[in-house]
């Protein structure tokens, strides 16, 4: 019977063979978006914790989520050191923690902040930072790498780096008449942070100290390290800055206080309810490319139907000569639904390896270019549902072939048709 079924298999191989794929390609989809959904939703939650308000220039929320903790985007503008201070000095603030963005290193983002930076800043479980080798910035030229930079760059403490102007992968204009020195290298942490490269809010000032309107000063009128350390390095302006609240009831007060400041246009966001934003905006993608996979799997089942009640006609005789040899109505039809359930789980295992293969070369590339983390994990409870959805569905496909044949007679297929 199994040689019987093989051989059956292998004279519709062609039609076989586009059933299978199919199928894995809606289990890839499938159970790919609910792995994708999950490991963006925990990227994102535990990039930032404990942090209330986060404030930048005018702006949209989302955008300035994303860039003043994921490293994704650019702002639209700065925000001046005095407005800064007037709200780090505000008596329902706990701490704050500046951020200047917009340079970086071979990729990686670089971080202009000052010790606060590594004193409150949280992530996942109100975890703090910390360092596996080395330690803070304490000079003007110090650097702080995460720990994929480290990895990826192969670096080590007390390595020259050269930090390179704007945010590309590539860079023509480079500050590499100021080096810095990598004196610490912080613990993993699975968020943007393990990508950054963290420098003190002067080092960025100097920089660009003698900078004009994102050039380079002309040849000779470069000042040197030495006489940079003994000006002023006190920024002018920074990107954003994270706030911590003394009591989470002064949260909305700040944050109308913030956004209708008469000095210069600020906004305030908080960081739960932004990133609930982004989860209901990107809901409706989730959806409809879930419901676009189902009808890609049942597409894929019915071909199957269809391909078995066509192949009855030109199986005819071969369930013929089974009947005539013994075999029942039953057995004819079990031959069938089990060839459905076959395919499927072909299709289903097929699918599975794809979506592992995948995840696990994007995995990286995801990691490097938009900080996201995708585990790679055995399917869950709820996969293995819908992968018994699926299993079910196809055996449900192979029934109606399976009772046409059940009702076919012994002469019908000995019967010649023109």
């Amino acid at each position: 019977m199994l040689n019987l079924f093989i051989r059956s298999l292998w004279n519709r191989r062609s039609t076989a063979v586009l059933t299978i794929f199919s199928i894995s390609i809606s289990v890839t989809l499938l159970i790919g978006v609910e792995n994708i959904r999950k490991g963006v939703r925990t990227s994102f939650s535990s990039a930032v914790s404990g942090t209330d308000i986060i404030v930048g220039a005018r702006g949209g929320s989302l955008q300035l989520l994303l860039y003043s903790i994921f490293r994704i985007g650019n702002a639209t503008n700065n925000l001046s050191w005095e407005s800064y201070n007037e709200f780090h000095n505000d008596k329902r603030v706990k701490w704050t923690i500046p951020i200047s963005l917009g340079d970086s290193h071979r990729g990686f983002r670089v971080l202009g902040t000052n010790q606060e930076y590594f004193k409150h800043f949280r992530y996942g479980s109100k975890n703090k930072l910390e360092f596996s080798r080395g330690q803070s910035f304490s000079k003007v030229f110090d650097v702080v790498i995460g720990s994929e930079v480290a990895i990826k760059l192969n670096y080590r403490l007390n390595e020259k780096i050269i930090i390179a102007h704007g945010t590309g992968r590539k860079s023509f204009l480079k500050h590499d008449d100021r080096p810095f020195k990598v004196v610490g290298i912080l613990k993993p942490t699975g968020t943007p942070v393990d990508q950054s490269l963290h420098v003190s809010l002067e080092g960025i000032t100097a920089m660009h100290i003698d900078w004009e309107s994102g050039a380079p000063p002309m040849e000779g009128e470069s000042l040197s390290s030495a006489d940079i350390l003994k000006l002023d390095l006190k920024p002018d302006e920074i990107t954003s800055f994270l706030i911590g609240l003394k009591s989470k009831i002064h949260a909305f007060s700040l944050q109308r206080q913030v956004n209708s400041f008469k000095e210069e246009p600020l906004s305030a966001i908080m960081p739960g309810v932004a990133l609930q934003e982004l989860w209901n905006l990107l809901r409706t993608a989730e959806v409809g490319l879930r419901i676009i996979t189902w009808f890609v799997l049942f597409a894929g089942l019915l071909g199957m139907m269809t391909s078995l009640l066509s192949g009855l006609n030109e199986r005819r005789r071969e369930m013929a000569i089974l009947r005539s040899v013994g075999a029942g109505p039953g057995t004819i039809s079990f031959l069938l639904i089990f060839e459905a359930i076959f395919l499927t789980l072909v299709g289903i295992l097929f699918g599975l390896l794809f979506l592992y293969i995948t995840l696990f070369v994007s995995q990286p590339l995801l990691e490097a270019y938009f900080g996201l983390f995708i585990p790679i994990q055995p399917p869950s409870v709820k996969d293995l549902i819908i992968l018994g959805v699926i299993i079910l569905n196809g055996m449900l496909m192979g029934l109606i072939p399976a009772l046409r044949a059940y009702r076919q007679s012994l002469s019908d297929g000995m019967t010649i048709r023109l």
